[in-house]
């Protein structure tokens, strides 16, 4: 299998395993669809890691693959392509993507589909689809502008160029960069630490940002009240609220 999930004490890894690069074909985009909806769905995963391996995230879609299709083929296809990335992007629960080496394409789509993203010394970011006479076709052109700006979106999407470790942070394409050899043991890190927090919280955190951005402030401020209310019939709530009056922040055990 390209894609397979290991779970470990609520971390739940999504690993990508197509020697040498990684490269999305259709079987591997459908394959991490059905693994990015069963770490949704499965109790013992409380975060996620998405993972690539030591030496390379992914290097982009396949091209030969690409190249013998038509018009007509990608029409069929080009849905379900965007649905595989979307499954990741709406686990309920935090995920972080774990970058070495390459992220190019669908690669860096993929990242972009995660909460945070940590990035090896060594990490090189990119969307050059324009290069190939088209565009990103994953989210990109959405999830990147969404994430950096339109302006730096635009930068890279128009240009095609390569970014190395140091200015993906500046440009808040990654979040943290680490030594090469770090990178996977600083992503489980930050997935245990939330793994160990109110999972129903952090998905009403995660739903609460992610929806409304959406839409308008007032949309927005409706989708967090709800949640914010919700959250008072959980035993989680009781527990954390409980903890903090007998025992000082930072101290409950949640559920």
């Amino acid at each position: 299998m390209t894609v397979h999930l290991e779970v470990a004490e609520g971390v739940g890894t999504v690993r990508l395993d197509r020697p040498p690069m990684n490269a999305l074909d259709i079987a591997t985009q459908d394959r991490l669809k059905k693994v990015a909806e069963e770490a949704a769905d499965r109790d013992d995963v409380r975060a996620v890691v998405l993972y690539g391996g030591e030496k390379v995230f992914a290097a982009g879609a396949d091209i030969k693959e690409m190249q013998a299709m038509d018009h007509a083929a990608m029409v069929a296809r080009s849905r379900a392509l965007q649905d595989s990335f979307s499954a990741v992007a709406r686990i309920p629960k935090p995920v972080v993507a774990a970058v070495t080496g390459y992220a190019l394409g669908g690669g860096c789509e993929l990242a972009l589909c995660a909460d945070y993203r940590i990035a090896g010394e060594n990490a090189k970011l990119g969307q050059p689809e324009i290069l190939l006479g088209v565009i990103p076709g994953a989210g990109g052109t959405q999830r990147l502008s969404r994430l950096v700006g339109p302006s730096k979106a635009k930068d890279l999407i128009f240009t095609g160029r390569m970014v190395k470790a140091d200015e993906a942070l500046t440009l808040g394409l990654v979040d943290r960069v680490v030594q090469a050899d770090e990178v996977y043991s600083a992503a489980h890190e930050w997935a245990a630490r939330l793994a160990r927090g109110p999972a129903i919280a952090l998905r009403a955190a995660k739903e609460s940002i992610d929806a409304g951005l959406e839409t308008d402030l007032e949309t927005g401020l409706a989708i967090e009240r709800n949640w914010f209310a919700g959250l008072f019939a959980t035993e989680d709530r009781e527990r954390g609220m409980r903890s903090f009056v007998e025992e000082g922040p930072g101290k409950a055990k949640f559920v």
